[in-house]
Formats: structure tokens, sequence, C-alpha cells
């Protein structure tokens, strides 16, 4: 059983509430193991053979658990128990079948079967360095390791995952990943960057299936069940080739923990988390069983928050939050392949916080009157009884996403093997931000998608491998009777094509590709009608339009991209790989960047987009150091990356410089275009000196520089010359102690601490007050891991973990709520919102 994290040592308020969790906790995985699991080998299978096997430390001896065992090229698998042993049902005549034996921290191994040995003994060697894996399962091209990629790609691990202690998945990565930064908007939304780039440039996949929303919505939140991700991917750079037009920055990839366990007996896992800053508890449950062909797995997982707080502001008004996951896979594996069926359902309401105040005692206020009758100045005071309350108020978001999909991957004996992936998804989205009609939404929008994706593997020749594909999507976007409609509804279909090509030398593996991409986005004359009373906005259509308006003129475009990438790697010695990338990479604009027109007033802002909009473009060159020795790993990337019809927001003055306000209250944002230039390095060292036994240093230091590089801005600073949404220097450095006992049950103790060193940014857009300078600050954190193996088959991770000890009083510089803030003038000396305290 595997536990997430726990921020606090101090009591949970709802004590029988979670006594009954921390009782689930321990008692389940025994209960599941002792009592659910049945042993059906009795049953004669002529066609299926057991196998068994001790995977020990190749170093100690000692037995390992947890070892995931795998079949090459399938889905069907199995882990080890805690004594380091493992069973395996496969074909009783396989024609040749490969077993992979993989743990965190160690190197993976592979095991040719034979034909008359049932029984093995394998030993692993330990892995010097980091919690980051070196194989890539992403179905972007073949299993690789990235020492052979050319590109920037960062694993995390199960572990890594785990040991980090964040409100959602997104900030999870962020403190995994140098060079990947986050937008926030509160403990619960986080947009992912990648280099200062991000929305619809980052392609997120959830098992391979790009994931479908509201992209240019800050408040949209990861519709994901964190607690149901085995392992997550990140390439740093463009990755249009193999993903198409919004993979322009790079891809996160987001592998789910598949069932793989095939040896008839049911396996659970239950997770449970508090937090004690938000009051945050979390629940999950994983459910698997198999046999020979068959693997099944269902899921399930419920998250609830109150408002944070910090030293500045107290609790945070609306920044609650409460979400629900529920997921179920079915694998089917036979000799040539397997196909996955899956569904995941989510179901997300967050408050929307919106930093009004009192203007003397800086306490938050709350709206309770619709307009025009609501005034900022005189809204009544957020009682202490509600700020700690995890009820939802009456304006909150909610969003709703499910997934209906197919993976397939099969050999076709000399013919080369293929991967398609087909998928549905729906997310609705709602927002409603009226207190005296809280069923009627001011968004309310239902975005539709079918996804496809094809790819052919042509079988390997000498040293070249091929591989071709087709992917894309069709796409519908609806407006139900909402107040407010920022975009129009729209149909939007993209499809393209790649080939790539990877040569592997005796010290050098060269690898490069061309795609090309076409998207076509339409949508008709939209006319409106409103409704005064009903606080409505009615779709009108012709002929049927007298004193209607005619909000979005119809709209049909054509956006057509070209895709190169070329890469190097070069193997020096055994300890030293040398690796450069060159990509051109075109990302297509989405529906709000050239037709918007319309408020979202959860993000208090009016946006307008650019109807002569065209296709951002990239030219990235990276290139990278990879030095690794038994006490100690370093490496180094630089990348430079220029751009064309670069795309940003920039808030609009009127001739005063006040800024303007189209819908009273709210700011008003323009989509512009201009060339730019973002340079910087990603670099990472682990020290694990062989003196010290279990103890391990590892430091991350990331830098990214971003210019508008048109003429006009040239030399003026931070009045135009710097991007937007840049972030700032930062240093993340850990220093890990692993304890191992002579105990049967309290096995291995693991401290943390962390150093989180967060420059200023003082290069920022200032144009028009759009962004404003942060001061840096320095994060403390610090925690510790226990692992008891409390019966022969059933494991209990569990961790206490503390961040800010110091109770460090900060503003992210990419945090939105930074500027929600009302008043020129503030007593106290603070303005807007600071990040969550200890």
């Amino acid at each position: 059983m595997k536990a997430p994290t726990n921020r606090s040592t101090k009591p949970v308020e709802n004590h029988c509430c979670h006594r009954a969790v921390l009782f689930l906790c321990i008692m389940l995985p025994g209960i599941l193991t002792g009592q659910i699991e049945k042993r059906v080998f009795e049953k004669a299978d002529t066609t299926q053979r057991l196998i068994q096997g001790l995977i020990q430390d190749a170093v100690t001896h000692n037995p390992l658990g947890s070892c995931s065992v795998s079949r090459a090229k399938t889905a069907s698998g199995t882990t080890s128990d805690a004594d380091g042993k493992f069973r395996f049902l496969i074909p009783s005549t396989p024609p040749r079948l490969v077993l992979y034996i993989a743990l965190t921290g160690y190197i993976t191994d592979s095991m040719l079967i034979n034909a008359g040995q049932d029984e093995y003994s394998i030993f692993l060697k330990p892995l010097p360095g980091s919690l980051k894996e070196v194989v890539i399962e992403a179905p972007s091209t073949r299993e690789t390791q990235l020492k052979d990629d050319p590109q920037t790609i960062l694993s995390v691990t199960t572990a890594a995952l785990l040991q980090t202690t964040e409100s959602n998945l997104i900030d999870v990565l962020v403190q995994n990943v140098p060079g990947m930064s986050a937008v926030k908007t509160g403990p619960n939304v986080s947009k992912p960057f990648i280099h200062g780039l991000g929305y619809n440039r980052i392609e997120t996949t959830y098992d391979g299936v790009p994931i479908e929303g509201q992209l240019f919505e800050d408040e949209e939140v990861l519709p994901v069940d964190m607690y149901n991700i085995g392992k997550a991917e990140v390439i740093l750079g463009p990755t249009t080739l193999l993903y198409g037009p919004d993979a322009l920055a790079g891809l996160i990839s987001l592998i789910p923990s598949l069932p793989t366990d095939t040896d008839r007996l049911i396996h659970g896992c239950a997770y449970s988390e508090y937090q004690s800053n938000n009051g945050l508890i979390g629940n999950g449950l994983h459910l698997s069983y198999g046999n020979g062909h068959w693997a099944y797995e269902v899921r399930g997982a419920y998250r609830i928050a109150r408002d944070y707080t910090n030293s500045i502001d107290g609790r945070v008004y609306d920044t609650r939050f409460r979400e629900g996951n529920a997921s179920a896979t079915a694998v089917r594996t036979v000799k040539q392949g397997y196909t996955t069926l899956n569904f995941t359902l989510y179901d997300n309401s967050q408050g929307i916080p919106d930093g009004s105040r009192d203007s003397l005692t800086r306490q938050f206020t709350k709206q309770v009157y619709d307009d025009p009758f609501d005034n900022i100045k005189n809204r009544p005071v957020v009682s202490a009884q509600e700020l700690n309350s995890y009820q939802l108020s009456n304006l909150y978001q909610h969003i709703q996403h499910y997934r209906l999909y197919s993976t397939n991957h099969y050999t076709l004996a000399d013919s080369g093997s293929v991967e398609a992936m087909l998928a549905f998804q729906e997310n609705v989205r709602r927002e409603y931000d009226f207190p005296q009609l809280p069923t009627q939404p001011g968004v309310s929008m239902r975005l539709s998608s079918i996804n496809y994706d094809f790819r052919y593997f042509v079988p390997k020749k000498t040293d070249f491998e091929t591989s071709l594909g087709i992917n894309g999507l069709y796409q519908n976007n609806t407006n139900v009777d909402a107040a407010d409609i920022p975009i129009p509804n729209y149909n939007l279909f993209d499809i393209g094509g790649f080939i790539f090509e990877k040569l592997n030398l005796d010290r050098m593996t060269i690898s490069g590709g061309y795609r090309y991409d076409a998207r076509f986005v339409g949508g008709n004359n939209f006319y409106v009608r409103t409704d005064t009373l009903a606080q409505t906005v009615r779709q009108v259509s012709l002929p049927d339009t007298a004193g209607a308006k005619l909000l979005f003129p119809a709209f049909h475009k054509v956006f057509r991209g070209m895709s190169l990438d070329l890469g190097a790697v070069f193997t020096v010695n055994p300890h030293l790989i040398l690796k450069a990338n060159v990509s051109r990479g075109s990302g297509a604009p989405n529906v709000v960047e050239f037709a918007a027109n319309g408020l979202d007033a959860s993000a208090h802002a009016y946006f307008i987009g650019d109807k002569s909009i065209l296709p951002e473009t990239s030219w990235q060159e990276d290139a990278g150091m990879m030095l690794k020795y038994p006490s100690f790993a370093f490496s180094v990337n630089v990348f430079n990356n220029n751009m064309g019809s670069y795309t940003y927001l920039i808030e609009q003055v009127n001739a005063n410089g006040t800024p303007l306000e189209l819908v009273p209250g709210n700011k008003t944002y323009r989509y512009v275009q201009s060339v730019a230039q973002i340079y910087g390095l990603e670099s990472g060292l682990s020290l694990h000196p062989a003196a010290v036994k279990g103890f391990r240093i590892t430091s991350d230091f990331c830098l990214t520089d971003g210019y508008n590089r048109s003429a006009f801005y040239r030399g003026k600073g931070v009045e135009g010359e710097y991007l937007p949404l840049v972030p700032p220097m930062k240093l993340l450095t850990a220093m890990m102690q692993d304890v191992h006992t002579k105990s049967k049950r309290f096995t291995l103790i693991t401290l943390r601490a962390e150093i989180d060193m967060n420059a200023a940014q003082n290069r920022y857009l200032a144009l028009n007050h759009t962004e404003t300078p942060t001061p840096g600050y320095t994060l403390l954190n610090a925690g510790i891991n226990l692992t008891i193996h409390y019966t022969r088959k059933a494991t209990l991770h569990f961790q206490v973990q503390v961040n800010n000890i110091l109770d460090k009083a900060y503003q992210s510089s990419l945090s939105r709520l930074k500027y929600f803030e009302n008043y020129t003038y503030s007593p106290s000396g603070y303005y807007g919102i600071y990040e969550m305290g200890r």
C-alpha cells in the first residue's frame, strides 16, 4: 500500500472521521490480501504455465519488494512481494518471451524465459543518483532511454510523486522538473508552463490521450486523479513532430497505474492524506485482478479542502474545493499485443476568489447582491465560521470531465508493429457568479472531442528504425444558457501526419523527422438576445433576430504548419554523453486568441481576440551533457528558442493610462503578436558518496529569459521588451538519508530536507500595468518517510511532511492571486493575496 503525504503532525479536527480513515489505511490491505485473494491455480489450464522467482539486491542480497515484472511489449505483469518473490502465468509455448524487471533506484534488467525452466533468481544493481528513471514508456516512439534521446526528457517516478507534498499534480511536477513552472489561481488550480510558454502550447496527455478542456481559462483545473498517476514524463521543448500543433512548448505525459498483475489474485491499494493548512482530506482506493489474458482495475478518489491560510491574509476566502474521481480499465493481452478499454470520470467544484476586502481591516468580504446593486466597498465581512467551513459558497465553478478511450499495440510478425488510440471525451464547465440567482451560470460551455492516433513501426533493418503516423481530433464547443459568452460556438478538425527516423551507430544515435498539420475551424453568426430578468443571454437564429445583437460574426479559418526535427546523441565514453537537437515547430491558434469578445467573470477579465492572428512558429536549438560516475551525476541542457508570431495578452488602458473597463470592475485584455526570443538552461547535480551509506544530495537549477524582439520595444526594458509570465531563476536542493533497519516490519526510514530558492523577478511586462515586480523568497521543507511491512503481503508507506517551515509570507511571480486587489492604498502595506503559509 502506498500513502501520499501528510503536511502536518497537528491533530485532525474530525476525530471520528479520521479514526475511521486511519483504520481503513492500516487494515484494508490486510483484508484484501488475507480475505479477498483467491488462488485458482489449481484449475488445470494447459495453455498457461506458472513461473516464479526471487528478486534481490545485487550488492546486499536483500530481497526487493514492489519490483515491476512485465512481459515485453504487453501490458501483463506482476509485482514482487515483501520477500522479493513473484509468480507469473505465461503462455505455455511462447515464441520468445522476455521479462523486464524494474524498481526505482535500480538498473532495469531483462530476462529471457527458457522453455524448461520455471524458477529464476534475479539480482538488480543499485542505480546511484536521483529518483528520475531512465526508461521512457510514453507512446511517442519505441521504448528508448533518456541518454539515447537528443531532446530534454525528464521522468518523474512513483516514489518522487508520492514524496512531494503539494495540493495538485502540476505543482508536484514543478517541484521535480527543472524548466517547468505553473501559473496559479489558488492551491488547486495550476496551469503548466515550460520555458515560459503555456496554455495551448503544451500538450498534456493522460495514458497517451490528449486532455481536451477550455485551455484559455486560467481557472480550468487539470481533470486527472492525482492518486492514479504512476509516473510522469516531461519533454522540454517543441514536440509538434509527434503530437501536433498543441505541443509547441513541450509535452506532459501522465501515465496512470494500469493493471499488470495476471496472477489470478485480487490486489488492493489504499491512499489517505491530510494537509493541515487548508484541512485537505484525500482518500483513494484501487482494486485490480488479472488472469492469463485479462486484467481489470477500478479506482476511486475523493478530496476536499477549505480555504488556505497565510500569515498576511489569514484564511483566503473561497479557495476551497471538492473533487471526486472514478475510473475503470480492462486489458486484453494476447501473444501479438494488447488492447485496453478505459473510462474516467472527474468532478470538481471550486471556489472563485475575487480578493474583495474591507478597506481598513483588510478582512475578506463577499458579494451578496447581483449587479447593479453590488458595491464592492459595502460588502459584508466574511465570518470566521464561514472561513473555516468546507461548504462551498454560492460563487463557484463546476467542472466535469468524462473519457472513454481504447489503446492498442500489436506486433505484425515480420511486418513491424502498430499502435492505435481512439478516444471520446467531454468537458462541461459552469461558473456560478450570481449570488441572488445561485442556479444560473455566468459561463456554461460544453466541449466534446474525438481524438485519434495511428502509428506504424516499420520492421527494423540494419541500424535504421522508421515510424510514421497520423493523428488529430474533431471538436465541438457549445455555449449553454449563460449570462457571459467569452467565445463563440465552433467546430474544429485537426489532422497531421509524420515520419520519424532513427539511425543507431556504434557510439552515436541520430534521429529526425518531418510533419505537416492542418487545422480547420469555423462557426456561424452568433446572435444573442438578453433576458434581463433571468440574467441570461439567449442565442437566437435567423429569421428570429429582431432586437438581437450579433456577438460573433461567422468565421471559417484554416491554419497550416510544418514541423522538423534533427538531433544526435554521442557517447564519448561510459561516463560522458553529449546531446544536440534542432527543431522547428508550428502551433495553430486556439479560438479564444482570434475570436474572443466577452467577459470571463471568474478571471475578472474581458478578453478581445485578434481576427488577423497567425500561427506561432518556433525554431529551438538544444545542447546538453550528461556526466555520470558511481558517486555523482551531473547534467546540463541549454536552449534557445526564436519565435515568430508570438502571442500574448496585454492589458488595455484609456487615453489617461487608466485601466480600461468595458465591464465595470473587470480589466480588459487584448491578444497581440510579436517576434520573441526565449533562452536559458537547466542543470541537475546528484551526489551519492559511497562513504556515507544511504545519503544523497540532489540540486536542480533553472534559468529562463524572454525578450520581445520587436524593433519598437528594443531597449525599453519593463515597458515592453520583457515577455510576460517568464519564471524567475530557481534553485531546489534536497538532502536525503535512508536508514535501513534490522526490523522485519520497519524496514526503511527516509529523512528529507529541502531548500527552495526563488530569485526576484525584475524582468516583467510593466506596460499598461500588465505585471508588477516580485521579490525573491526561500522556502524550507522537511519530512520523514516510513516503510512498514506489517504482514507478508501488505506494506504501508507513511509520510509526514512540513512545507514552508518558517511560515514565509511570499507571492509567486506567476500567481494570479497576486493581482487580486481593489485598492490603490493598503493600511497594512501589503497588496494582493499571498501564497500558502506553513
